[in-house]
């Protein structure tokens, strides 16, 4: 009996208006994966057409290395 894939990602997606009305999604994890729609509804019909092709072409994802943090002290000037 073979065993159903059951297996869900959540992602993030960035939605903005662009200046000529389009709405526009960005998906926070995956680089370079982005689309655009008139309507709200047609764009996550978009988006999730995005992340599907998106997936079926890319690399297996490594986890980022950690490297650290970091405090930058920067003196701004009066203007």
């Amino acid at each position: 009996m073979l065993k159903a894939d059951t297996s869900e990602r959540i992602f993030n997606v960035l939605i903005e208006k662009d200046e000529d009305g389009y709405y526009v999604a960005s998906v926070v994890e995956l680089p370079g994966c982005h689309t655009q729609a008139k309507t709200l509804d047609s764009l996550n019909r978009r988006v999730r057409e995005a992340i599907e092709a998106y997936l079926q072409v890319a690399e297996p994802e490594r986890p980022p290395e950690f490297i650290g943090v970091q405090q930058l002290r920067i003196k701004l000037h009066p203007q």
